[in-house]
Order: structure tokens, then sequence, then C-alpha cells
């Protein structure tokens, strides 16, 4: 009897991009993996301690090449990113949480969770900094990076 395996899950990056595009978990981890261990407060589960490894968006992000000057911080600080999951959650950040003249922040794109890969059920945002899990999303389906753009524009 032949066993039918799923398709890898793929997560979508787009939006105001030179070079969008899908990626898988494996794909991930052609970028430097970082790791980060981390305790946030879920409000269905609980405290809750985890150690994720997995390259930082930025990185992923940055190499999609955003459409903003490099060189103009101010342009870049127009930039959000939201992150969407395969359950409807959805999160967003600035750029500058992520760029490194700025927060710096070590957002990840998990690959694994307490050792565990990830391939089959999807990459997992972790905002190590944050003491709460909302902004942790799970099964990411796709990522949109883009300028913000006031409703009267």
């Amino acid at each position: 009897m032949s066993r039918i395996t799923a398709p890898p899950r793929t997560l979508r990056l787009y939006g105001d991009l030179e070079r969008p595009g899908d990626l898988t978990v494996a794909q991930l981890r052609r970028w430097p993996a970082q790791r980060a261990e981390v305790v946030f407060d879920c409000a269905t589960n609980g405290a809750q301690r985890h150690v994720f490894t997995g390259p930082l968006l930025r990185d992923v992000a940055t190499e999609a090449h955003p459409t903003f000057d490099v060189r103009r911080r101010k342009d870049r600080s127009r930039f959000l990113i939201a992150v969407f999951g395969g359950d409807g959650h959805r999160s967003v950040l600035s750029w500058p949480e992520i760029d490194a003249e700025f927060g710096n922040s070590p957002v990840l794109l998990a690959t694994t969770l307490d050792g565990r890969p990830l391939d089959a059920d999807g990459s997992q945002l972790v905002v190590p900094g944050d003491a709460c899990g909302a902004r942790y999303v799970s099964a990411i389906t796709s990522i949109w990076v883009g300028a913000y753009l006031p409703p009267d524009r």
C-alpha cells in the first residue's frame, strides 16, 4: 500500500517587493538559523515556554528586495509587514521593528518548535520580546510587505 503524502506547506511572500515568491519550510532553512528561547502568555493555554529555530524575518524579507530606498531611513520607516496564519489569525509589524538600524528585533520565521520540524505544519512567526503570544502566528500562509498609505490618498 502506498502512502499519500501531503504537499509541503508554503507561504506566499508578496507586496511591494521586486522578488515575491512562495517558500516552503525547507526553503526557509537556506538562511542562517537563529535560536529563540521564549516565554509568553497565551490567552487560551496560559504560560508557554518554547524553543524555536529559524531565519530572521528581516533576512527573508530583505532578500525579496522591498521597493523602499535602503539609504533613506524615512522611506524604510513607512513599510509594514502583515503575517497571515492558516487559522485566520494575522499580525502586523512595522519594518523599523526588525530593521537593524531601528528596533533590531530578532523576529523569526520558525522552522522548528521544541526541536520538532514544522514542515508539515508550516512556519510560525515568533516575536521573542512579546510578553503575550498574540503576535505569534502559526501555519503562516502569507506575508505581505508594503508601504503604508493613508486612506485619504
